[in-house]
């Protein structure tokens, strides 16, 4: 279904996921979303161990290199580039159910080959740099069936409120966890941490086996996979998102945005210490995580009714300004007391963003397409956006400093904001006023 917007852009408008839609009991009363929703916080707080751990591992085998941990975060959004495209084909075809539980074991024999290579003494780091890419090789098809497998569970009409659900519980769990891992890493070494975080891995497996629902349509026929086919399905979720008019600019906002979080996250530890002396093992590593996080959370219970009341391309547009503000602020604070509060209001308005573009992107596309366009969109936001920003933060770092390299990150926002503006997604959403410091004429749509 279609529908004419200002300036005649057609706009997909969301439409049954499958002819037999899910029951629209509320989330909290269905038992596979529970399941599901079970699966993907357990599996958080894995990540999110991963995330507080693996760069503080890098850093310690690096001899404390702020290249070492920006080259960690490209090599972790490597394997979208490489896989990124044949994983969402992969997932539109095959049993998405089973990539994920596939992925999700694993990940956590990846990750169990950590504390395992520490306990012989044989840990080093390119081991550490190869869990990073690996694990995030496994992430991408999960992340495809995934993308995939939530509308077709839930439905349409839901998936802003199971976004919110999972992403205000991840944001909880980062609020917490951090702070319990930098504890932990102040008593135990990383790798333990990260025996840990296999654990919830095995966790989330189990519970996505436990869903009975499908997450993929019954009624489309599998077929047969053969190169060309996957080929032209490939091409085919290529082609809708460059060829429709505001998920394609949303995208490559998507992908500035990364630009700036991968510089940010590449340089996290670094700028912590050398900028701001907050020195590892202190008790304000974990805070500032948590903060992160809350600003994360204060995103997740927002979107729903933002992007209700505003409509998704305008919380974009809107949202664009504050996230790269708050970016350049924080990466510019004099102290860390001022750093974490710009971190968590920065983590507020970027994450609205992103999970307003993720929800819109499931919205609209077609369920056999949903895993193909969705994981496109990761795959620049993430494989090519978050790579190019954890290098640009490392080589900047190196030439001068860590607050350097998160400054040259942080300057992609005000890219993505003029490449959002100067897009349909102005016309789309109907207005004609464009902030100061915005090139272009008023009456001239993007």
């Amino acid at each position: 279904m279609t529908a004419t917007v200002s300036g005649g852009a057609e706009l997909e408008t969301p439409a049954p996921v499958t002819p037999q839609n899910p029951p629209q009991a509320p989330l909290r009363a269905d038992p596979n979303f529970r399941r599901y929703w079970s699966a993907r916080s357990v599996s958080l707080v894995g990540a999110s161990m991963t995330f507080f751990a693996l760069p503080q591992l890098v850093y310690q085998l690096s001899n404390e290199s702020s290249f070492a941990t920006g080259l960690l975060v490209a090599v972790q959004a490597v394997p979208y580039v490489l896989f990124g495209l044949v994983a969402g084909a992969l997932a539109d075809r095959l049993d998405r159910r089973r990539i994920m539980v596939t992925a999700d074991l694993l990940n956590a024999a990846v990750l169990g080959s950590v504390p395992v290579a520490a306990a012989f003494g044989a840990l080093t780091l390119p081991h550490a740099m190869a869990v990073g890419m690996f694990g995030a090789t496994l992430f991408v098809f999960f992340d495809a069936a995934n993308f995939g497998a939530l509308p077709t569970l839930v439905g349409r009409d839901r998936i802003a409120a199971a976004n919110g659900a999972v992403m205000g519980a991840g944001s909880v769990v980062e609020i917490g966890v951090p702070s319990l891992t930098g504890l932990l890493i102040s008593v135990v070494h990383p790798s333990s941490v990260l025996a840990l975080a296999a654990l919830t891995a095995v966790a989330s497996a189990l519970f996505v086996r436990a869903i009975t629902r499908p997450l993929s349509d019954p009624d489309r026929a599998p077929g047969a996979l053969t190169a060309r086919r996957l080929r032209s399905e490939i091409a085919d979720g290529l082609r809708y998102l460059w060829n429709h008019p505001t998920i394609r600019p949303m995208t490559f906002v998507g992908m500035l945005q990364s630009v700036a979080g991968g510089a940010a996250v590449g340089q996290f530890v670094p700028y912590l210490d050398r900028a701001l002396g907050v020195v590892r093992g202190d008790w304000r590593f974990g805070l500032m995580f948590s903060v992160h996080a809350l600003g994360g959370l204060v995103a997740a219970m927002l979107v729903r009714r933002v992007a209700a009341r505003f409509g998704a391309v305008r919380v974009v547009l809107y949202g664009l300004p504050v996230s790269a503000s708050f970016g350049i602020a924080y990466a510019l604070a004099p102290n860390w007391w001022l750093a974490m509060t710009l971190l968590g209001c920065w983590a507020a308005a970027y994450m609205l963003v992103v999970i307003n573009g993720i929800t819109y992107r499931q919205q609209v596309t077609p369920e056999h397409l949903l895993s193909r366009v969705n994981v496109t969109g990761r795959m620049l936001a993430w494989g090519i956006g978050w790579t190019v920003g954890g290098l640009l933060g490392g080589v900047v770092s190196t030439a001068f400093d860590p607050r350097a390299g998160t400054v040259a990150g942080a300057g992609a926002l005000v890219v993505a904001l003029i490449v959002a503006w100067l897009s349909p997604l102005r016309r789309a959403a109907g207005v004609t006023a464009i902030p100061a410091g915005v090139a272009g004429r008023d009456d001239q749509p993007g």
